[in-house]
């Protein structure tokens, strides 16, 4: 096997790796990322498929994989593990409660699935690395891992918010997007009582519940709402 031979195969491994990770691939961006032809990921693909890995080709879209199908679990190499500890301990410093309580969890979940030689090395790394940021370990919000939940799921979501004045005002929103500023996270949603886009502090979210319906998904992208707020607020650059 020469080193044409080895690097297909490492590229394939890595192909069905995102196909897992991701709902749909174009052929474009397997291209950009593995830096390699179109042509290239086309031939992968039916290589995939010849050695009996059931690829989806959705017309127009991309690529995906047969819903239930998964591959064995991955082991992760040293320098991974060490990614994922160096990560935790940010996500340690964290303000939001519940993404704390969530990622914790999954990274005992990775670790049961580490060699013990990493493992180890991964503990000792986790004991031997620090963030100095927010040194206090305050924490202004618990309902992060509720609003990725209803974000992706497209639940109505009601809210009690206190505004600057410490008025407080029951909302029901339409979860679009998340980002964090500064440690503190902020949801940007379509405000059924505004009737407009907003953007909320999670620290100042005084209550929430997730609806029983749902809405429609959003039509606009992060970046074109990201763009409107340039329009609006910037208009005279």
């Amino acid at each position: 096997m020469n080193d044409n031979d080895i690097k297909r195969i490492s590229r394939l491994t890595a192909i069905l790796t995102q196909l897992q990770t991701k709902r749909v691939l174009t052929a474009t961006e397997l291209a950009k990322k593995f830096s390699v032809s179109v042509r290239t990921i086309y031939r992968d693909i039916r290589a995939l498929e010849h050695s009996g890995v059931p690829v989806i080709t959705e017309e127009g879209k991309g690529y995906t994989l047969m819903k239930g199908y998964s591959v064995p679990p991955v082991m992760f190499t040293e320098t991974q593990a060490n990614a994922l500890i160096t990560a935790e301990q940010l996500v340690l410093k964290n303000k939001d409660a519940s993404f704390i309580k969530d990622y914790t969890e999954a990274i005992d979940k990775i670790k049961a699935v580490l060699k013990y030689s990493v493992k180890d090395k991964a503990n000792l790394l986790s004991e031997r690395i620090q963030f100095r940021q927010n040194n206090n370990n305050e924490k202004t919000s618990a309902y992060l891992s509720d609003l990725q939940f209803a974000l992706t799921n497209f639940r109505l979501t009601e809210i009690i918010y206190e505004s600057e004045t410490r008025e407080n005002t029951n909302r029901t929103i339409e979860p679009f997007a998340l980002y964090s500023v500064q440690e503190n996270w902020l949801l940007i949603a379509f405000c059924r009582l505004r009737k407009e886009y907003r953007s909320f502090r999670l620290d100042r979210i005084k209550r929430l519940r997730l609806l029983g319906d749902v809405f429609k998904s959003h039509r606009i992208t992060l970046e074109e709402y990201f763009e409107r707020c340039r329009e609006k607020y910037f208009p005279n650059p």
